[in-house]
């Protein structure tokens, strides 16, 4: 297998593809963009990626976006890791659903602090949008305790759905969230962050 490109950005939920890349062991370069200074726009990262946004992942076929697609790529490239139940499509579909509730769901109600942009032109409709986010990220926090069926978010088994879950729960606490009402989501969270494929990752995003 030749060595994929990583693109990321700190701050971003890329931080999910980056956690299982490491967890997978794979071997892969990271380019880093500055979003401050527009790289993301830049004419040479928008052929790599016309979308302008994180995580992509520029692999021997072709490169690949969007986080839930990313991770079920990983998971399946290294099965090995044993990050996903690729024998039980039930289990599968399950880590998916979660998966995509966390980037249609949770990420898009986080966007709203600092994207309204992205839905409205009116600075008073973005007020509002930033106004609404620790109500939704708290929603989204309380359903999320009520899914952790173990020391992982799945049980017993370790997936790329824990440093997906990982990364969008780093956020909590600045969207506005209190925290002390989750005690098994913080504890879950504090359990991932302890993971050596974590905390490499965090540190090279954050480098």
């Amino acid at each position: 297998m030749s060595r994929w490109t990583f693109y990321s950005a700190p701050g971003t939920c890329a931080l999910a593809t980056h956690i299982a890349l490491h967890e997978a062991g794979a071997d892969f370069d990271l380019v880093k963009l500055d979003f401050s200074a527009g790289q993301q726009q830049s004419p040479e990262y928008l052929r790599v990626n016309p979308k302008g946004r994180v995580p992509a992942l520029a692999t021997e076929h072709g490169v690949l976006t969007e986080t839930p697609a990313l991770l079920a790529f990983v998971a399946q490239r290294f099965p090995e890791a044993g990050l996903a139940p690729l024998d039980d499509p039930y289990a599968f579909a399950r880590m998916q659903e979660l998966n995509s509730y966390l980037a249609s769901t949770a990420h898009v109600a986080h966007a709203h602090k600092r994207r309204g942009a992205r839905w409205a032109d009116d600075p008073a409709a973005h007020e509002a949008m930033r106004a609404k986010v620790p109500q939704a990220m708290t929603a989204c926090a309380a359903y999320l305790e009520t899914q952790i069926a173990g020391p992982w978010i799945a049980g017993e088994r370790y997936s790329v759905s824990d440093g997906y879950l990982y990364t969008i729960g780093s956020w909590l606490e600045a969207d506005g969230v209190d925290m002390a009402k989750f005690p098994k989501l913080t504890d879950y969270l504090e359990r991932v962050e302890a993971r050596p494929a974590v905390q490499r990752a965090r540190a090279e995003a954050q480098a």
